[in-house]
């Protein structure tokens, strides 16, 4: 009877610690300034990151190809120029060049994770809204671009993970790295030509072991020349997996949206 009333007891003061920590954070929470990062006007939660008027003005305003982010008039999956080359479809809410792009890459460089919540749900509803037109086709695992080792012990984190994260519980689609892997120590491919990306990344990835899944998507922050996703899909591909790419922006071709 002792044992019983003392297990009681302690399930009683754990529920109630929980019920404190949780009260505590949500006041703390609250009483914190909640500023957009673009416009720094306060927001009211849920709202956070950054305010939905700074967002709605800053993802896309207008169809774009999937293959080379060019601007069109109607949504499709492909441009002219694209479609008898079927590119890897890379989805993004917006592109990296107006507005977002300095947000985006604040997740990476500077570990600015306040914007992350939002602009993965805008890629949500990209995601989406690409589905309900019947563009799109869902993934049945989300692969998260992998860093290499020591770089991921400098960083402390791997922003592709945290994306994939993100989308992966709203989605409710699984996250796995599927045996790929970072072999490579590369160079920063932001400091490189397109050329130079290409070389520097060449052989960087391995894959190993069989693939239980036909669709992926590849996860990223930002998507510039496509270097990265296209070595990797390779792997991928050579293994009848189905690969498209979703990154938070998508850093097209100067002119592409004029």
């Amino acid at each position: 009877m002792k044992a019983t009333l003392l297990t009681q007891l302690k399930k009683t003061l754990t529920l109630w610690a929980k019920g404190a920590v949780t009260s505590v954070i949500s006041l703390v929470g609250t009483s914190l300034p909640n500023r957009c990062l673009m416009c720094h006007q306060s927001m009211l939660l849920p709202d956070s990151g950054i305010c939905p008027a700074c967002l709605s003005s800053t993802i896309y305003q207008q169809a774009v190809c999937l293959g080379c982010g060019r601007g069109m008039q109607v949504q499709a999956r492909y441009c002219g120029s694209c479609v008898t080359k079927s590119p890897l479809l890379v989805i993004a809410p917006c592109s990296y060049h107006q507005g977002l792009g300095r947000w985006v890459g604040a997740i990476k460089y500077q570990g600015q994770l306040a914007g992350l919540e939002v602009l993965s749900r805008a890629l949500i509803e990209r995601v989406w809204e690409l589905e309900s037109a019947g563009i799109l086709v869902l993934p049945q695992v989300l692969v998260p671009v992998p860093l290499h080792s020591k770089r991921l012990r400098k960083r402390g984190f791997n922003q592709a993970w945290l994306i994939a994260v993100a989308i992966g519980k709203q989605l409710n689609i699984p996250v796995s790295s599927l045996g790929l892997e970072r072999c490579v120590d590369t160079k920063p491919q932001a400091e490189l030509t397109g050329k130079q990306r290409r070389s520097n990344l060449s052989n960087a990835f391995t894959l190993e072991g069989e693939l239980a899944y036909q669709r992926i998507a590849l996860i990223d922050d930002v998507v510039t020349t496509g270097t990265t996703a296209t070595e990797i899909a390779s792997l991928f591909e050579a293994k009848h997996v189905h690969v498209q790419v979703w990154c938070l922006a998508r850093a097209e071709a100067p002119g592409l949206l004029d």
